[in-house]
């Protein structure tokens, strides 16, 4: 999909919050990344601590966490909890750096959802309009224009958002959605590496819970970008996510009713038109698992008319740490900089 890229040469970047599920991510896909050197890393209370305390798979990196960003670094990767990015964007941003935020401070338009969604004030609305939505899919040539602007700003979308959107777009764009039900699920890396009861191996084997009843933060991200390749807000959309019992993957079913008839002939052309020509996303024949994605930056895609009920199934599959966190970061880093979407992602699924 970067047929013209420019390779700028050798990039420096850092990584903030890399002993999290997501730094260690970005640590292992950004270790064969041809054009990138990775040359700090920070996490909280861990100065000049090994990488390896916290990744063990990583210790041949013989990388260390380090106290301070250098001057001379291109890019940062934030993979912070939510809040704490927005009051370290602003100084990254004004020494010219490129930020890639894995977390939501920068995903959503409009300041007040912020409070609604995530408790918190932003405290600089006024970058909000600067920050593209990081989902190069829909997003490409902002983040192509983005790479020459003055304040550079991707907002990595969640890894349910992620998901969702990527299954409902062309359905949005179409105009065929009069309401959606998504029903998704979720391996346990989704909830991070802090210590919860509720994520005890004893809590979580063999049981399958429903969370984030009544509104999931990841809501405001899929009805903020539904609702513009609609071009008109949509009803809300109604998403319930659990958590079940395994490491690694999302699956969203998601259940539309039409908002006029139509046929499985026009939905295998919308999705075709969409994704024929994307190099992380397939649509497929049969129903995908998050088998098939696992360790890859890809997702899985099927759509299916029900006649029987009147209502549109499509089924989307992918790594919540890969094409939901990192990988998807690397890729929308990639097209900013002007390199080959698929650099240092070219990894295929891992199976069994």
């Amino acid at each position: 999909m970067n047929d013209d890229a420019v390779d700028p040469g050798e990039l420096r970047v850092g990584i903030v919050g890399a002993t999290g599920y997501g730094g260690g991510e970005l640590v292992r896909i950004l270790s064969r990344h041809p054009s990138v050197r990775t040359v700090a890393l920070q996490a909280r209370d861990r100065d000049d601590e090994p990488l390896a305390v916290s990744h063990p798979h990583l210790s041949r990196t013989g990388a260390r966490v380090a106290a301070d960003l250098p001057d001379d670094v291109d890019a940062v990767f934030l993979a912070l909890p939510h809040g704490a990015a927005a009051g370290v964007v602003p100084g990254l941003v004004d020494r010219g750096v490129a930020v890639i935020d894995l977390g939501p401070d920068f995903r959503l338009r409009d300041p007040a959802d912020y409070p609604r969604w995530y408790g918190f004030e932003h405290p600089r609305p006024d970058l909000l309009p600067a920050a593209v939505y990081g989902l190069p899919e829909l997003h490409r040539d902002e983040l192509r224009a983005l790479g020459s602007s003055g304040v550079r700003i991707v907002a990595s979308p969640g890894c349910y958002a992620t998901t969702a959107i990527v299954a409902l777009a062309p359905l949005a764009r179409a105009g065929l959605i009069a309401d959606v039900v998504v029903d998704a699920k979720s391996g346990v890396s989704g909830a991070g590496r802090e210590a919860r009861p509720d994520l005890l191996f004893g809590e979580v084997n063999e049981s399958v819970k429903a969370y984030g009843v009544g509104g999931h933060r990841h809501v405001a991200e899929i009805e903020q970008e539904l609702g513009r390749l609609a071009a008109a807000p949509l009803d809300p959309v109604d998403f319930l996510p659990h958590l079940v019992p395994m490491t690694r993957g999302i699956l969203a079913a998601c259940h539309v009713r039409p908002a006029r008839p139509v046929g499985q002939g026009e939905l295998d052309e919308l999705y075709a038109a969409a994704y024929g020509l994307e190099r992380f996303v397939e649509v497929v024949a049969a129903p995908p698992a998050t088998k098939h994605v696992i360790g890859s930056n890809e997702v899985r895609v099927r759509v299916h008319h029900d006649e029987r009920a009147g209502r549109i199934l499509v089924i989307a599959v992918l790594d919540n740490l890969v094409k939901g966190a990192a990988g998807q970061a690397v890729q929308a880093f990639n097209v900013l900089f002007g390199l080959p979407e698929e650099r240092g992602l070219e990894q295929l699924p891992l199976a069994p």
